[in-house]
């Protein structure tokens, strides 16, 4: 029974260490750059937007502060929260669950959060979930806590980068412009217009037979079959 009560403070002081540590999560970011996506979307201006709308929001400046610099470090290329205008794209986070409990000999972490990115005109270019859940077994010696939670973040965040770099480039969803009234024929007029200009040379140079009393050198065409 003792053993079961030291369990239970145990858990509660771990998780109160968690949050609570000079609003510190004791996690550091999860960057993963990759050379070949400096930027979502090839937009090298965005706006980072982290939201905790967690139930039990303890510890909020450290858990947006994780999420938001792992983003950031991980897409070097891009200016963030920049003054770039109305062209500037926009990430948003929304963070539904960061916590770790203990569950007998267990540890169980979660790290849920929703994202959105969109271009400097609201359009929505991406939209996803990362959901990860972690069980640790109770390791002695071990902040099991803090290590469940950092598995479940590191998998939750792989999973936004790799949504957010997954991103097609802006240009590909503006809609192809509109010919403008006076501009160049489209190749289906200029066709047209060419087969018309040769029928009219066929005409002049090639007068029909029987007019002028020439041959003609083409088979008669039979009846048509209706």
């Amino acid at each position: 029974m003792a053993s079961v009560k030291n369990r239970s403070v145990f858990g509660v002081v771990a998780l109160i260490l968690l949050a609570t540590g000079c609003g510190s999560t004791g996690l550091t970011p999860a960057t993963y750059p990759d050379p070949s996506v400096p930027c979502p979307a090839g937009l090298r201006s965005w706006k980072l937007e982290v939201l905790d709308r967690r139930a039990r929001r303890e510890s909020t400046e450290g858990v947006q502060s994780l999420v938001s610099e792992s983003i950031r470090q991980s897409f070097p290329g891009c200016q963030w929260d920049s003054a770039g205008g109305v062209e500037s794209g926009r990430v948003q986070i929304e963070i539904h669950r960061f916590v770790a409990s203990q569950d007998g000999n267990t540890w169980e972490a979660a790290a849920q959060w929703s994202v959105v990115a969109s271009d400097g005109s609201g359009r929505t270019l991406t939209e996803f979930e990362a959901n990860e859940e972690v069980s640790r077994p109770n390791y002695r010696g071990s902040n099991n806590a803090r290590e469940a939670l950092r598995e479940a973040f590191d998998k939750a965040m792989r999973r936004t980068l790799a949504g957010l770099g997954a991103v097609t480039s802006v240009a590909a969803f503006r809609p192809p412009r509109r010919t403008l009234p006076g501009s160049a024929p489209s190749s289906r007029s200029r066709d047209r217009s060419a087969t018309s200009s040769l029928s009219e040379t066929s005409a002049r140079c090639f007068p029909i037979a029987g007019r002028i009393g020439l041959e003609r050198f083409s088979h008669p065409r039979g009846p048509e079959v209706l």
